[in-house]
């Protein structure tokens, strides 16, 4: 059960406090989550994309639980109220290590399997997780599913010294960038707000809220670090962790929604996605960016509800 709540002393149904809040410590990590919704209900998952945290779906998780599932979300380790932890060589931070968190998640505090709702780095979580973890994982809706490997030939096998270089290089190189210096200028300056524009497509969508939501983490004293260890292991994952190889090995149903304004990713990997999974539904929210749930939720919580419905029983989602 949650161990910490809102500091009003009441459960917040919307903004970026929402929901009953709890830390869950998952091996040396301390995870921040929170939930929405009577228990019983068909669980749903929501997993934010990177630099945001889970109070990102400030405009959803009351729709949603009032349609009938009980909401939870994440912090994913590095991210939000969660640990940030630094590079370990053994211990990549990674699409592949944020999939374990997930599941052990669903298995120790939801319970039981969910559906999962990811926004850009929290889908590629969900698919993830969907492929390594498939019974814990009804079914994925990805909005959008951003993986620029997408876009790359496969690629052939290296020699080990060749690895090893590209190994080193990488490392040296995010060890060399001064993110100790970078991440708070970032965070406290008009650069914020260009990285934010770039992401939605309406102006009026990025305000003090979502600036503070998206800067305080930002400024927590190991947040640096963690975003070294997350782009050495990211810039690093075998093949098999990309999103090519998880969708085709995916079962699940699949929805992905995509802003017809996303000027984040480019349009080429969107219409790769169908090469890898043939049975995905693909849907276009148009006018919106990188960010549709944040952006026009009403019109991202109708369109999210509308395709649970549309999932048969055999798929286990829940009639709403």
């Amino acid at each position: 059960m949650p161990t910490s709540s809102p500091p009003s002393g009441s459960i917040a149904v919307s903004g970026p406090h929402w929901g009953d809040h709890g830390t869950w410590q998952w091996g040396n990590h301390a995870c921040h989550w929170r939930v929405l919704g009577a228990r019983h209900q068909p669980a749903l998952v929501l997993l934010h994309g990177f630099g945001a945290a889970s109070g990102h779906w400030r405009h959803n998780a009351r729709s949603l639980a009032e349609a009938g599932w009980c909401v939870y979300a994440i912090d994913l380790i590095g991210f939000g109220a969660s640990s940030q932890p630094g590079h370990h060589p053994n211990r990549p931070l990674d699409n592949r290590l944020w999939a374990r968190q997930l599941q052990g998640f669903l298995e120790q505090v939801v319970q039981g399997p969910a559906v999962l709702v990811g926004n850009s780095l929290g889908s590629l979580v969900a698919v993830t997780c969907a492929v390594f973890f498939p019974s814990w994982v009804v079914a994925v809706v990805a909005a959008p599913l951003p993986d620029p490997t997408l876009l790359m030939p496969l690629p052939r096998r290296r020699s080990r010294w060749r690895r090893r270089l590209k190994r080193r290089s990488v490392v040296l190189l995010c060890r060399l960038l001064p993110l100790e210096l970078l991440v708070p200028l970032i965070a406290r300056s008009v650069l914020l707000d260009l990285g934010l524009r770039g992401a939605y497509a309406s102006r009026a969508a990025v305000d003090g809220e979502l600036r503070r939501l998206v800067a305080r983490p930002a400024l927590r004293p190991r947040a640096a670090r963690a975003l070294r260890a997350m782009s050495i292991a990211m810039a690093l994952r075998p093949r098999a962790a990309t999103a090519a190889p998880l969708l085709e090995r995916m079962r699940q149903p699949l929805l992905v929604l995509w802003g017809s304004e996303d000027r984040l990713v480019p349009m080429g990997v969107r219409h790769r996605l169908p090469v890898h999974k043939p049975d995905l539904d693909l849907q276009v929210l148009e006018g919106l960016g990188h960010c549709p749930h944040d952006e026009d939720p009403d019109h991202f919580n109708r369109t999210l509800l509308r395709w649970l419905q549309s999932l048969t029983p055999q798929n286990g989602a829940a009639a709403t």
